[in-house]
């Protein structure tokens, strides 16, 4: 499960996925609409690969209890988040028994249960199996794993460029100032 590239920004429903960066902020797009915005520096953004919750021992970073969701509903989405609270908590304790119910508040578990269901209907959790030239199938996440997508960005350095003729270089002669 790869949360990298996925961000949530304060005043702004919805997750956001990272696409290119600009001099004053961010473009992302919605997961929801898919359309895309400007996340000014501004903004209070927080990227989901580095939110965690806290637990009982130690935080538990917040991939480890999409898996256990990811796990406990054998891949579907969870309950709503609007939902009583009583039963929020329910559910949460039975998913995630270690976290810190002093520290973990309602508006934490329904923004939990939020991006859960929002990334699970986006298909970001969805396993996917891939045959390479006759190995052993590997089972990737839909968002890909990191050795496989450096793989596919790698560039043939046996190609050359091709000289045309929009392509020619003008150089410069070196301006005399007159002065000796």
């Amino acid at each position: 499960m790869d949360l990298s590239g996925i961000i949530s920004i304060a005043g702004m429903s919805g997750l956001f996925k990272v696409i290119a960066q600009t001099k004053n902020g961010l473009i992302v797009e919605s997961l929801i609409d898919k359309k895309r915005v400007q996340a000014f520096a501004t903004h209070k953004i927080s990227a989901l690969e580095d939110v965690s919750i806290y637990s009982t021992a130690d935080d538990v970073p917040l991939k480890d209890v999409f898996q256990k969701i990811y796990d406990h509903e054998k891949g579907g989405a969870c309950i709503d988040h609007k939902q009583p609270d009583a039963d929020l908590k329910k559910y949460f304790k039975t998913v995630f028994a270690e976290y810190d119910e002093e520290r973990v508040y309602v508006s934490d578990i329904k923004k939990v249960l939020n991006w859960y269901n929002s990334l699970q209907k986006d298909g970001l959790f969805e396993k996917k199996v891939e045959v390479v030239d006759g190995e052993k199938p590997k089972i990737k996440t839909a968002a890909g794993d990191a050795k496989g997508a450096a793989k596919a960005v790698k560039k043939d350095t046996n190609t050359k460029p091709v000289k045309t003729a929009s392509s020619k270089v003008k150089v410069q002669g070196v301006r005399k100032s007159g002065v000796a």
